[in-house]
């Protein structure tokens, strides 16, 4: 399937970033679409917690939407998310309600933009792995830590890395691969426990 991304440039995000994060045009082609699809549940999440004045878990939410953003290129965006989430630590109230209704109408407008590919058919990478499929090899993976079984395991740490994760998550599962690779089983499977919540 031929891609062309150069269109993208004009909305302020460069494709050349973006699949240097995931890996390739069709990986690429896979982050925007989820990108454009996960938009729903986290404007809700993003007013929900704001309205209810839970500063923690608006932290958490504009944390990911800013992984989200670098992923698919899109710097400014992500940069703006980053803002809210360092006042959101810090507490200032005040920044976060004169400054997130300007980022959020930002992520607005790129995701209406991005409906073309959003809307299109469903692309998928040759290597990419679905989140139920993802569930289950993490449960392998986790079984195969427990035998202590480091062949299996790295195998499994592989494919498992075909599941399109937010940044953060990718660079925990290279720990637990690093951890299997000098036997450290147990802390290994600490981080395939806390990344398997982020399967969605």
């Amino acid at each position: 399937m031929a891609m062309d991304f150069g269109w993208l440039n004009d909305l302020g995000v460069e494709p050349v970033i973006g699949m240097g994060y995931t890996g390739g045009p069709e990986k690429y082609y896979s982050a925007l679409q989820r990108f454009y699809k996960a938009y729903e549940t986290n404007r809700a999440k993003v007013e929900d917690t704001l309205a209810g004045g839970d500063l923690e878990n608006y932290m958490i939410t504009v944390h990911a939407l800013k992984s989200n953003a670098r992923m698919i290129g899109a710097e400014t965006l992500s940069s703006s998310f980053e803002s809210l989430e360092s006042a959101a630590r810090l507490g200032d109230k005040a920044f976060i309600e004169s400054e997130n209704g300007p980022v959020m109408k930002a992520y607005a407008d790129l995701v209406t933009a991005l409906a073309p590919v959003g809307e299109g058919e469903r692309v998928m990478a040759a290597d990419e792995i679905s989140a139920d499929e993802a569930r289950e090899v993490a449960a392998q993976l986790l079984e195969a830590l427990d035998d202590f079984d480091d062949d299996l395991s790295a195998e499994l740490v592989k494919k498992l890395s075909g599941y399109p994760f937010r940044l953060t998550q990718k660079d925990r599962l290279a720990e637990a691969a690093t951890f299997i690779g000098d036997f450290l089983y147990d802390e290994a499977a600490e981080i395939i426990k806390e990344i398997s919540g982020e399967i969605e």
